[in-house]
């Protein structure tokens, strides 16, 4: 059974924007809503943007809360993307929950596969 998922509030998307980039410190950090160290990060450049993209998704492994954001591809940020190997289609049936695909994302953390590497 999947466990509940609902969204980071405004002032906790603002607190997970405070202190070190997760491009530089791509560890777990403290959750603004349940105080755990469990939240968690995941980037991709999605090959069908029109502008160089990042799509990010963070979210708490302990409470559930979860946030997406869209923003320009730093020039030069090189990353490792343990995803990029799937196919279109695959990825596709990957995304089609989001439920899931953060479920599977928290079982590449647990795996130690994330989090990514990042350079500049």
């Amino acid at each position: 059974m999947t466990a509940e998922w609902g969204s980071f509030t405004g002032d906790q998307v603002a607190a997970l924007a405070q202190g070190e980039s997760f491009f530089l410190a791509p560890a777990e950090r403290e959750c603004p809503a349940c105080g755990k160290r469990s939240v968690r990060a995941y980037v991709t450049a999605p090959d069908n943007a029109r502008r160089p993209t990042l799509v990010s998704y963070v979210w708490c492994a302990a409470c559930h809360r979860f946030v997406g954001t869209r923003a320009k591809h730093p020039e030069g940020l090189i990353f490792s993307d343990p995803l990029a190997s799937l196919s279109v289609a695959e990825r596709r049936e990957l995304e089609r929950s989001l439920v899931g695909f953060l479920e599977h994302l928290n079982t590449l953390w647990d795996d130690g596969v994330l989090p990514q590497t990042f350079t500049a």
